[in-house]
């Protein structure tokens, strides 16, 4: 049966108060997701729901795992008519356009390699990532003409470098081939390719504060280690889960395919151009989603809305992840649907690492225990596990490419050496433990503000600011000085109509609301008010553009 049929490939066990204690991946050596889970399920249970996608037009389709499975066929059989092949890299730059799981699923039955990204990439984005991954073809989202300019301009820049390129929802446009007609041609039916459980599965590019994108490599079982993700996020047979997430970051494989369709949940997608809260929570409420994660960030928009206007009855779990919560968005939004958001911590370069499973009990602000997949603990400079309250990085005992994590940064070995040795990975993010063994997260180590021989993460400042009526967000960055080297500074949003007729005054009370509540030096030296907060389109606050503009 669809329900139970993931304990096939996964081992579990569970301690006396039902949290999860043991994860172990028992894949055959030529595992295939796409085969094996989709095309598998689609034979189990044809009318078992797959996907439900809408968007703001009202626009609608549903896919079951028998409609996913032969249309992954047919665009499999598309891609191979056009010379893509095993070992290909192929960019989808697709939104949260339903073409996106087709794509996918059919490059992993023919072998090759996927490339997700943002719709947001210039011509010189696309030139890099042209040329670091290899890029062979390209598809992408038909509804913005910049997108496909973009492409071509990089494209004729290296002088043609890529092969056929797609493009979805019925766009004509010369030099590029319509997905959506293409693949009705195509049988349904296929030969399975000989795949790896080995092989590259997906490549991301990932920025960090400096240089250009590394680029992320996983294999076919990191679809399998993320069941352990689906498990922190309680997605259940049957259920339909909503993880807000484009699907250009690695997000998107969290929440929006691997661990719930091997868990027997439908994605529900809702595909927009910019979020906005009052539509988000009509679709959860039209839709009767169950099961929901999103970052803190958005969660801070929610409750500035009227949250009880809408029926959210049907939602029966709340995850969160993305950057650190809040513990006043945790206590309102309890207070407005009553459930308790369940923090996770991860990377692009792994699946869930800690998490606060079912049957835990959520501390707010923490991001839960160390999930039983990896050997994770908080470690010193030295590599020593630090004692309690202590503040380390967060590490796991491993070896390169184990299940879930990546092989390393492609073509760039000095860099995963750098974050990979003596046995350790290092995440790069700090945080402390609690004597319960809850972690704190605390910033990157990138993140970290050095002021006057103090060490403060931008984190508890954020959480302590969150707790003024005024502040709806905030980010708190080192900003350049002279003589302290670097000085606090606050990036603050404020509330819907908040009515400010002393601006001096209002920066003179937050800052006293810092001292009076957390270490007096933690206090923002520098206030600024803004309308809105720089993030990536997954909605995390990007903190490095703040501080690059400090620093221009």
């Amino acid at each position: 049966m669809l329900k139970d049929y993931y304990k096939n490939y996964i081992e579990t066990a569970y301690d006396d108060k039902g949290i999860i204690s043991k994860f172990k991946i028992n894949a055959p050596d030529n595992f295939n997701f796409a085969y094996d889970i989709v095309d598998k399920y689609g034979e189990l249970e044809p009318n078992a729901r797959a996907l439900v996608y809408t968007n703001p037009k009202g626009e609608e389709r549903t896919f079951t795992f028998s409609e996913l499975s032969k249309y992954s066929t047919k665009t499999a059989n598309l891609f191979a008519s056009k010379g893509i092949k095993y070992g290909d890299k192929v960019m989808l730059v697709l939104k949260s356009h339903y073409q996106f799981w087709l794509a996918m699923l059919g490059l992993e039955k023919i072998g090759a390699v996927a490339v997700p990204a943002t719709h947001m990439l210039t011509s010189k984005d696309y030139v890099y990532r042209f040329e670091q991954a290899e890029m062979k073809h390209l598809v992408i989202t038909g509804d913005d003409s910049t997108v496909a300019q973009s492409a071509e301009d990089a494209d004729k820049e290296l002088g043609g470098v890529l092969g056929d390129k797609f493009i979805v929802g019925g766009i004509q446009r010369d030099g590029w081939i319509d997905f959506d007609a293409e693949i009705e041609k195509q049988p349904d039916t296929m030969t399975r390719v000989d795949t790896k459980a080995s092989d590259m599965l997906l490549l991301y590019f990932t920025s960090g504060t400096t240089g250009y994108p590394k680029m992320v490599t996983h294999n076919h079982r990191y679809s399998l280690a993320h069941t352990q993700t689906a498990m922190w996020l309680n997605n259940r047979y049957d259920g339909l889960h909503l993880t807000i997430a484009d699907t250009g970051w690695a997000k998107a494989m969290w929440g929006k395919m691997y661990g719930q369709f091997i868990m027997g949940s439908a994605v529900f997608v809702y595909d927009y151009d910019r979020f906005n809260p009052i539509e988000m929570l009509t679709v959860v409420s039209k839709y009767k989603v169950t099961s929901f994660c999103a970052p803190p960030t958005m969660y801070r928009f929610f409750i500035q809305e009227d949250v009880k206007q809408f029926d959210l009855s049907s939602l029966e779990y709340c995850c969160t992840a993305g950057e650190a919560l809040n513990p006043e968005v945790f206590e309102r939004w309890r207070e407005f649907t009553g459930h308790k958001m369940m923090e996770g911590f991860g990377q692009t370069e792994s699946v869930a690492i800690v998490a606060t499973m079912p049957g835990m009990e959520p501390k707010p602000g923490s991001m839960g225990k160390p999930l039983p997949l990896y050997a994770t603990d908080i470690i010193d400079d030295n590599g020593n596990p630090v004692a309690a309250g202590e503040v380390g990085e967060i590490c796991i005992k491993s070896e390169r490419g184990d299940d879930g994590l990546f092989h390393g940064y492609l073509k760039n070995d000095e860099l995963t050496d750098s974050i990979w040795y003596d046995g350790w990975y290092h995440t790069g993010d700090t945080a402390w433990k609690d004597e319960d063994g809850y972690f704190w997260y605390v910033g990157r180590n990138d993140d970290m503000i050095k002021s006057s021989g103090y060490r403060i993460g931008p984190f508890e400042v954020e959480s302590v600011l969150m707790t003024h009526p005024l502040v709806m967000e905030c980010a708190i960055t080192g900003a350049p000085d002279p003589v302290r080297g670097q000085v606090i500074k606050a990036t603050i949003v404020l509330v819907k109509n908040a009515k400010v007729d002393d601006e001096a005054a209002l920066i003179k009370e937050l800052q006293k609301h810092v001292i009076d509540n957390t270490a007096p030096y933690k206090y923002p030296r520098i206030i600024e008010f803004v309308e809105e907060l720089p993030k990536t389109i997954s909605g995390k606050i990007r903190r490095v553009q703040i501080r690059k503009e400090d620093n221009a």
